[in-house]
């Protein structure tokens, strides 16, 4: 969407930029969150971040986060604080950031899936733990920046060591996802999350809420009278006398009489 808007000339990209002189003088806070909404103009890199969206995060979401929505949303703020913290050094800066949590989520994938075939545009075949190093020997050779690469790849180590290789080392699990975030996950009313510290919330997700009504315009009764209750169980315990029977009158012997 931000993307199209700034082709139809819609808006300053500017104006979403990671700036910290505006977040802490002019009090723009927006920044910190509306860079990591734009992945640039369109382009061919454009399009290669999209699919890398579409093919690695879902996968992802299928996989090592699959009932972990909560997990997986942790990860990516995770993600997106770490690459804020490494903007504020100067030669670390970049005005957007998106490009980066993109290529984070493609390093986690290659960890968690390390073994995996991936084909490179039908030449090169190779195992998923070497993926970002193969797209950041595409980048070089297109002539694209790979500090943006660098910064996601950083990020998405520092994520998979806290969460994975300094726990089996023996180590403890300090990157537990917050409570505060299973509770947005559960007002949210989206995925599922097994073992939530957090009861999911009904009414999430519900537009609206209210009466029904029969098509005859009257109000559908929950409620039956005492008198009509009665009235109807009697009715169920009579037999039906007329029930299974096809021809009625009366009887006569074969004599006539």
């Amino acid at each position: 969407m931000t993307t199209s808007a700034l082709y139809l000339r819609l808006y300053d990209p500017w104006n979403i930029a990671l700036s910290y002189q505006d977040v802490f003088k002019r009090f723009q806070v927006w920044r910190l969150i509306t860079n990591f909404f734009f992945l640039g103009p369109f382009s061919p890199f454009f399009a290669i971040r999209l699919i890398m969206i579409a093919r690695y995060g879902v996968l992802l979401e299928r996989g090592p986060f699959d009932k972990r929505t909560a997990d997986y949303v942790w990860m990516l703020m995770f993600g997106a604080l770490s690459l804020l913290v490494m903007a504020a050094i100067p030669f670390l800066w970049t005005p957007f950031m998106a490009g980066s949590l993109v290529f984070m989520i493609v390093y986690v994938w290659s960890r968690e899936f390390p073994n995996a075939q991936i084909s490179i545009y039908g030449v090169v075949t190779l195992k998923g733990f070497y993926l970002p190093w193969a797209l950041l020997a595409l980048d070089l050779i297109f002539g694209a920046s790979l500090m943006e690469d660098i910064r996601g790849m950083v990020a998405g180590h520092l994520y998979y060591f806290l969460t994975v290789l300094h726990p089996l080392a023996g180590g403890k699990y300090v990157l537990k996802t917050p409570l505060w975030v299973h509770k947005l996950v559960a007002y949210w009313g989206e995925g599922i999350q097994v073992n939530s510290p957090v009861q999911p919330d009904p009414s999430a997700g519900v537009a609206f809420r209210g009466r029904s009504y029969r098509l005859d315009g009257n109000r559908a009764r929950t409620t039956t009278a005492p008198s009509e209750q009665n009235q109807t169980d009697n009715s169920a315990r009579q037999p039906n006398s007329g029930e299974g029977v096809a021809f009625r009158g009366k009887s006569y012997r074969l004599s006539g009489h």
